[in-house]
């Protein structure tokens, strides 16, 4: 049982993947299910989207972490939710069958940071790929990505250049990291602000349904 409160939309028929989508800061469970929809138009995969652990008094909403500075995770909150989520992976994986090689970790601004920070762990199992909307791989005390052990891993990252909260040179350095150390980086640019950029999601749809696809030809073989 896990301790995150979470909504799933099941597949049209047997799902072909997960995908699990992490909500921003402030926000909850129910922000990202329309994203799925965008995301998954012919509704081939299980979606999940669970609900930060941390309510902040004079924030609205849930939290994934305490944020000293961009960029820079509190050590002690981050590490719980990474810890937590793990949880809630393992549990999902363990009771739909979906194996982790066929589930894609995503999400927006803080979202994307929790989808880095378990995508990229090396004691964690790799999945099929990371979407990263307006986000930026952590830096805390005691993490670190092993980018060793995900070569070859998809990676979507999409950013604004207006952004107010992230800036884009946070997406153009995860890009820039990520590529250098091998993972199969496709990087898009707007000049939207902090928000998901509709104008991305045609070629984000299109990558989940390509890196899907080769989950299922690499079970398949």
């Amino acid at each position: 049982m896990t301790a995150l409160r979470f909504r799933e939309r099941p597949a049209a028929g047997e799902a072909a993947g997960l995908l699990v989508l992490h909500h921003g800061r402030g926000a909850d469970e129910h922000d990202l299910l329309g994203l799925a929809d965008a995301l998954d138009p012919r509704r081939r995969l299980h979606v999940v989207t669970p609900r930060a652990p941390l309510q902040l008094p004079g924030w609205p909403g849930a939290h994934w972490y305490v944020v000293p500075r961009v960029g820079f995770p509190d050590r002690a909150t981050f590490r719980r939710s990474v810890a937590l989520l793990a949880d809630l992976h393992d549990a999902l994986w363990a009771r739909t069958g979906i194996a982790p090689a066929a589930t894609v970790l995503g999400g927006f601004s803080m979202g994307a940071v929790m989808s880095y920070a378990l995508a990229l762990s090396g004691d964690r199992p790799a999945p099929a790929g990371v979407l990263a909307l307006s986000g930026f791989v952590p830096t805390v005390p005691g993490w670190a990505p092993d980018l060793a052990a995900r070569r070859g891993l998809p990676a979507f990252i999409a950013h604004g250049r207006s952004d107010p909260v992230i800036d884009v040179g946070f997406g153009r350095r995860a890009r820039d990291r990520l590529a250098a150390a091998g993972l199969a980086v496709d990087y898009h640019e707007s000049d939207a602000g902090h928000h998901v950029d509709p104008a991305h999601l045609p070629a984000a749809a299109a990558w989940l349904a390509a890196v899907v696809g080769a989950a299922e030809d690499g079970a398949a073989g």
